[in-house]
């Protein structure tokens, strides 16, 4: 078996593991989504068009010929670090997402459209780095949920929240507190949820992540206010189970765009 198949191959077992052991409760990994969330870090210019041409003309036409998809692809409009693309990348298989970079190296299709982005050199670099997490899907949003106006490129911006804990422990009791009802109060709130995701390998571990959409900054605001005065949300952050310690210790809030190559 070649390396790299095998390196794989490890991963996703490894992986499927935490991922049991993370949500601690019964599952069914193959009916649960995984996802690659990258975050490519800019300079303004040339480089956000170059970068825009290719998430459009490359990558997504090769995440689907690898059934992969659909592909979000947003700018960061609020939030530290701009400019910023983020990059969604759904799949059902987790070795795909994990050899990405390795199986899109072996299309002569998306290598001949790719060219100006993934042969730039020190000179024009396409951006100056890139930011790549590996998520699995939370078994009670199993799947990616594109808004119904993605498929007809109408208005929407979407928030990209990241909750940091202290511990294993603490995240694994974050998990077990959106299964509890959080997740419950999110639907009664009127919130439109893209995924939710444990984030299995990347920066800043432990924490999870999730994306919401919404007509416009309005709505995002009303529907934080409905949730924050729900009466089960309350009861839920200060009760025994969940309330006797600070099980978050920090939350990144982003708010973004979709390019207009964005299929969610």
């Amino acid at each position: 078996m070649e390396r790299r198949h095998f390196l794989a191959a490890s991963l996703a077992a490894s992986t499927l593991a935490i991922a049991g052991d993370a949500v601690a409760q019964p599952s069914t990994p193959a009916a649960r989504q995984f996802y690659q969330l990258r975050r490519y870090n800019m300079v303004m210019g040339p480089q956000e068009k170059l970068t825009e041409n290719f998430f459009g003309d490359a990558l997504m036409p090769a995440a689907a010929r690898m059934g992969l998809g659909p592909v979000g692809a947003f700018r960061l409009e609020i939030g530290q670090g701009a400019p910023a693309y983020y990059l969604l990348i759904p799949g059902a298989s987790i070795a795909t997402l994990a050899e990405l970079d390795l199986r899109l190296a072996q299309d002569a299709e998306f290598l001949k459209a790719a060219r100006p982005f993934w042969n730039a050199t020190s000179t024009a670099p396409a951006f100056q780095n890139a930011e790549i997490s590996l998520l699995a899907a939370f078994p009670n949003w199993p799947k990616i949920t594109p808004p119904a106006a993605a498929a007809t490129k109408g208005k929407r911006i979407f928030q990209l929240r990241t909750y940091e804990s202290p511990s294993n422990a603490e995240h694994i009791l974050k998990m077990e507190m959106f299964r509890a009802g959080e997740l419950d109060v999110f639907l009664k709130s009127g919130f439109h949820p893209v995924f939710f995701g444990d984030t299995l390998i990347g920066s800043r571990l432990p924490h999870l992540t999730y994306m919401l959409w919404f007509t416009d900054m309005a709505e995002l605001e009303a529907k934080w206010n409905v949730f924050s005065s729900d009466p089960e949300w309350k009861k839920l952050e200060n009760g025994p189970r969940f309330g006797f310690d600070q099980i978050v210790s920090k939350i990144d809030n982003l708010v973004l765009s979709p390019l207009d190559c964005s299929q969610i």
